[in-house]
């Protein structure tokens, strides 16, 4: 059973015992622009206690908001009961929430696109806000008055970029004049959800033109203090020269291209990134223009050997298109890399610490000095075994005491 075949079942079960049910919010408009929508949602005016009572298997997620999930084989379809909110004291979250029909229900919504609901059954779209209109014209519009729906929910400014760059479609001019009137707010989002959306944007193939907006808006600036100018734009641009598909923490490093790298890494404090994808942001944004550079063997094997090469060369050939410059070094590096075949990048090291002082060198940092330039000289193709190995850590050894 597929998710939508859920979704219709729990629709006429619903109707079944007597109430509305229908497929509501962003299924509703990936079907209508012929996308795929992963996850079908059910809006009712049957109470969640009414929810629980017809289907045996259900997960109460939010009792506060009517929420209940109901559980059809494999499937999880979300069922909320049609309901009102207000008294957004906090520029997030609603203080009273009360039971209403699907008009109320869709006044609620954030824009007109996600705001329309869909009866599988009879297959009619129900459509109190012109949502089938927006999506024809290819707007993001606000249900209502924009000031007051980005003041009730600061965080729709994000949701409206983040749209606007997924669909590709214009921030209707009332909408975009409230999201720039309101972009100060945007500070009063936390970090996690700021981040949530920024990924959003900066995935998407698309995203050249929604860093441009996040500029042009004023919200990148309030993110990111100190973000604007022509160093922001230059992200921007860096954007539009990354392959379609990127992973968040390189459509960062883009995003900040213009910076230095300590800046990027201080902006980003404020999203609560992962360590694993502060560290991502963190090699490619310092070490932008070193595959530029004349490498020795030893080098080029431990930058190949990261992770995030393939990542670094993107953003460095991203960068010199945006710059206008020539990435005739990156075709160099490639041949290079290419020429060195199947090899391991990162060997074992042939001699460990113990071993080293075992032979002679003194504990501390004698040893860690040792380590590195014995490494060197293996990844240089200059030691391939523990015997040549050992031969010139003796040698290395008399020459350092020689001249200490």
């Amino acid at each position: 059973m597929t998710n939508r075949r859920a979704a219709i079942e729990v629709v006429r079960r619903l109707r079944k015992n007597g109430f509305a049910a229908l497929f509501a919010g962003g299924c509703v408009r990936d079907m209508l622009l012929g996308r795929q929508a992963h996850d079908f949602d059910v809006a009712t005016d049957a109470k969640p206690q009414d929810i629980i009572r017809i289907f045996k298997r259900t997960l109460k997620v939010g009792a506060k908001f009517g929420v209940v999930i109901v559980l059809l084989e494999k499937q999880q379809v979300e069922v909320a009961t049609f309901r009102t909110e207000t008294g957004y004291t906090d520029g997030r979250h609603p203080s009273k929430v009360g039971f209403a029909g699907a008009e109320e229900d869709a006044a609620r919504r954030d824009f007109t696109i996600n705001a329309m609901f869909y009866d599988p059954l009879e297959k009619k779209v129900i459509d109190f806000y012109d949502g089938r209109r927006d999506l024809k014209k290819k707007i993001i519009r606000t249900v209502g008055d924009p000031y007051q729906r980005f003041s009730e929910d600061y965080l729709r400014m994000l949701r409206a970029v983040r749209f606007s760059t997924q669909l590709g479609f214009a921030i209707e001019g009332a909408t975009r004049s409230a999201v720039c009137a309101g972009a100060g707010n945007i500070t009063r989002i936390s970090g996690e959800r700021i981040a949530a959306e920024l990924e959003g944007i900066l995935v998407s193939p698309n995203r050249a033109m929604g860093a441009a907006i996040l500029i042009e808006t004023g919200l990148a600036e309030q993110i990111f203090s100190g973000f604007t100018g022509g160093q922001a734009r230059f992200g921007a641009e860096v954007m539009s020269h990354l392959p379609a598909k990127v992973d968040f923490p390189l459509g960062m490093a883009a995003l900040f291209a213009g910076f230095s790298g300590d800046f990027a890494l201080e902006k980003c404090e404020i999203l609560k990134l992962s360590r694993n994808q502060t560290r991502h942001i963190g090699f490619l944004s310092d070490n932008r223009g070193k595959l530029l550079k004349e490498m020795s063997l030893a080098e080029l094997k431990m930058v190949l050997a990261e992770p995030c090469f393939d990542d670094l060369y993107a953003l460095q050939k991203a960068i010199q298109k945006a710059a206008g410059l020539s990435i005739a070094p990156l075709i160099k590096l490639r041949r290079r890399i290419s020429a060195l075949g199947d090899i391991e990048f990162r060997p074992k090291p042939l001699l460990n610490g113990h071993e080293l002082i075992r032979l002679g060198a003194e504990p501390g940092p004698t040893v860690g000095q040792l380590v590195r330039e014995m490494y060197i000289a293996q990844l240089e193709g200059k030691l391939l075994s523990s015997e040549q190995a050992k031969q010139w850590v003796a040698k290395w050894l008399q020459a350092h005491k020689s001249t200490s």
